[in-house]
């Protein structure tokens, strides 16, 4: 950087430097002063310390042996490593004779050991055809555009605890927060039923009391003789035992069923591919934005928290990009399709 800054070479100006530097031109401006005013020695090596920096605590073998042991299992009685618990072993297996937590912290910190070291995977493990086919079908039916004749719907439901507060809650004040018990009284439970039209941006969210091929049934028929009156819809959903086509039978007369089944197309996710759901997306943002963190005793409370929930969200229009294509998942997922 000094040479091509040299007026009698090339005499490049410091924005050219920084650039084929990939620096900041104040970098290169830094420089530039260190050299005139401590000389090129300083400049180009730095200032001299008056002592000798400290030693790390902990080697190359030891930070192999630190990380070793962050991937690894935890002693028996805990769940998980603390940092504590990986100074105390390291001075037990004798890598160090004595060594902070703060020490164990920014070693793993430089090494980007810092983060969660457990995954939940979704994904088959192996090669699954399947899989593959199931996937394929649900990424084409993302990528067809908005059909008002025959609307995409996404849906996807969740169970829910009613809990019930057994001592009325303190209102927040000035100097704390509201102040609710511990104790609380199980209500029994409910099943959340989402719908969305991902490219419209539009939502339904129900509760029942179960989650019966009856009970999903009335939440479609519902849909179809309210917002959908006398159109088709293509429904995208998980492969569960209750999302059958038979679950019409099971609950209205056979003509009746037919005439609402003869009016959807059945798109399914396939198993391990619960990702693939545009609505268990809204269902993760409802549960956030809306359940987390409260409790909710009475399944008419709970439906009418939901409908407010999705009529605000409405409102806003937030519809759906969804980017991940056909073409985009035979490359990043290609371990999944089997070889020829």
């Amino acid at each position: 950087m000094l040479l091509q800054a040299d007026v009698n070479g090339p005499g490049w100006t410091d924005a050219q430097i920084a650039a084929a530097y990939h620096v900041r031109t104040r970098t290169v401006e830094k420089l530039r002063e260190r050299l005139v005013t401590t000389g090129f020695t300083e400049a180009l090596h730095g200032k001299q310390r008056a002592h000798p920096p400290t030693p790390p605590k902990l080697d190359g073998e030891g930070e192999a042996r630190l990380i070793a042991m962050r991937l690894g299992k935890p002693p028996a009685g805990y769940g998980r490593w603390t940092l504590r618990l990986l100074a105390d072993q390291l001075v037990q297996l004798e890598v160090v004779t004595s060594i902070s937590p703060e020490t164990v912290r920014q070693t793993l910190k430089k090494d980007g050991m810092t983060k969660r070291m457990v995954e939940y995977w979704v994904i088959p493990p192996e090669q699954d055809a399947e899989f593959v086919a199931g996937m394929e079908e649900v990424l084409e039916t993302y990528a067809q555009p908005l059909d008002p004749q025959q609307p995409l719907v996404c849906m996807d439901e969740q169970p829910y605890q009613l809990l019930l507060e057994t001592r009325v809650p303190l209102p927040a004040t000035t100097t704390h927060g509201t102040r609710v018990d511990y104790e609380y009284e199980r209500n029994g439970t409910a099943s959340i039923f989402m719908f969305t039209e991902p490219l419209s941006g539009w939502r339904s969210v129900t509760a029942r009391a179960q989650r019966t091929k009856a009970d999903w049934a009335q939440a479609v028929a519902d849909l179809l003789d309210t917002r959908y009156a006398g159109q088709r819809i293509t429904l995208v959903m998980d492969n569960l035992n209750t999302h059958t086509k038979g679950a019409f039978y099971t609950l209205f007369e056979p003509a009746v069923a037919r005439a609402y089944v003869k009016r959807i197309d059945f798109v399914y996710t396939p198993k391990h591919g619960s990702w693939l759901n545009i609505a268990e997306c809204e269902l993760s943002a409802l549960t956030s934005q809306c359940l987390t963190g409260r409790r909710i005793g009475q399944l008419s409370e709970l439906q009418q928290e939901l409908a407010a929930w999705a009529t605000r969200t409405n409102d806003q229009q937030r519809a759906v990009d969804w980017h991940f294509k056909v073409d985009d998942a035979r490359v990043k997922l290609k371990r999944l399709y089997p070889n020829f």
